[in-house]
């Protein structure tokens, strides 16, 4: 259990019993790296369904974007509670056909994210879902392929922020919501 886990909205008791649940796993991936890990909210029914309505409560959008993998997990549950559709944003490798990629970098490395072809149409507007926002560069890069589609970024929403790391910094044209920071 987290202590250090800060509730944005402190009127919100089921959010503040979902930040107890976040985990501290030092040296993961890397040593010195102190993982925090949501698996624990994920897995308790009362506190994924609190994410859920906090993730989409105040955003008007067409389709939720859920970037790989447990963006994929929320973003699903955004939209099933929305009535929207979803669409993964995938690691490259795992997608038949692309209709877009972008490469960026990590705390400790770089990656790809690539865009399914035929999923997003000119002009939807997209709520972008995530777990962690860290150094910013995966959501960033998640943006950049909903644009790249001709789509309009609505939000982005994010589980928790590790404020410490600055990643808001490359997301500032972007709406973006963190239910907990630490």
């Amino acid at each position: 259990m987290s202590g250090s886990v800060r509730v944005l909205d402190e009127l919100d008791a089921e959010l503040r019993a979902a930040s107890g649940l976040v985990r501290e796993v030092p040296d993961f991936p890397e040593p010195g790296v102190l993982f925090r890990d949501i698996s624990p909210v994920l897995a308790d029914g009362r506190a994924l369904a609190a994410v859920v309505a906090a993730l989409g409560r105040g955003h008007d959008f067409d389709v939720v974007a859920g970037v790989e993998a447990r963006g994929f997990l929320l973003g699903a549950a955004v939209a099933q509670a929305h009535g929207t559709g979803v669409i993964g944003l995938r690691k490259p490798g795992k997608l038949p056909e692309v209709a877009h990629r972008v490469d960026y970098q990590l705390e400790y490395g770089s990656a790809s994210l690539e865009l399914p072809a035929d999923t997003l149409r000119t002009g939807q507007r997209v709520l972008v879902v995530d777990d962690v926002l860290a150094t910013g560069g995966t959501l960033d890069a998640a943006c950049q392929l909903v644009r790249s589609a001709g789509s309009e970024v609505a939000a982005a929403a994010v589980v928790l922020e590790l404020t410490a790391l600055g990643g808001r910094d490359k997301v500032r044209d972007v709406a973006l919501h963190a239910l907990l920071t630490v």
